[in-house]
Formats: structure tokens, C-alpha cells, sequence
């Protein structure tokens, strides 16, 4: 044990020749070292693609998709009409207004008490 009790000089003359001796070896075999071999296989030429021409059927189910579409929109947007007239309802007869939505001098204030 009395290997790890010394002290190594790093400027001394046989601690730089090891340094270097390691670092040479180093960048030796880092240089030789053999790479991953990359296989190229050769790929045969493609077959004629045929383009797709939809039949009957296949039009009638891409309108039908479209018309589901379509209505599925115009139902947003019936939605979100209604929603906007309930918005408006929360003014009572009474004078008193819920503080949930409708802030006074609000947009919704100011379109209906232009």
C-alpha cells in the first residue's frame, strides 16, 4: 500500500513521456479501429403504380363523410348562436341581472342598450 501513499509528480520527465505514450496509443487505435460495415442492398425496380380511380361507391361514401361534415358544422354553429342568446336572457324583468356573464357597460350591455 505504500504504491498509493507516494506522490506523483505531473511535470516529471517519465509522468509526461506516459502521458503522451497513452495518448499516441490512444489515437492509434482510435484510428484503425474497424468501423460498422454498411450493407447497400439494391432495390429492384418498382412494378407500374397504378393510380386509384374511385368507383361509385367510393364517391357516394366521400359525399355522404361530406355531408356529415357540413351539418356537424351548421350544428356548431346553431350552438353557439343559442349560447349567445342565453347570454343575453341573463337580464331579468325586474332589473336585476345575474353577475355570472353580464357585466354592465359590457359588449353584451352595449348591444342591447344601444
Amino acid at each position: 500500500m505504500k504504491l498509493w501513499n507516494t506522490n506523483v509528480c505531473l511535470t516529471s520527465r517519465p509522468s509526461i513521456m506516459v502521458i503522451i505514450a497513452l495518448l499516441l496509443s490512444t489515437l492509434v487505435l482510435a484510428s484503425v479501429w474497424p468501423e460498422e460495415v454498411v450493407v447497400i442492398k439494391e432495390v429492384p425496380p418498382k412494378q407500374k403504380v397504378e393510380v386509384w380511380i374511385p368507383t361509385a361507391e367510393d364517391i357516394l361514401y366521400q359525399d355522404s363523410m361530406y355531408t356529415i361534415i357540413r351539418n356537424t358544422q351548421n350544428d356548431v354553429t346553431d350552438i353557439k348562436e343559442d349560447i349567445v342568446l342565453i347570454l343575453e336572457r341573463l337580464d331579468y324583468k325586474d332589473g336585476t341581472y345575474d353577475s355570472i356573464r353580464y357585466v354592465k357597460g359590457g359588449k353584451i350591455d352595449k348591444r342591447r342598450n344601444q
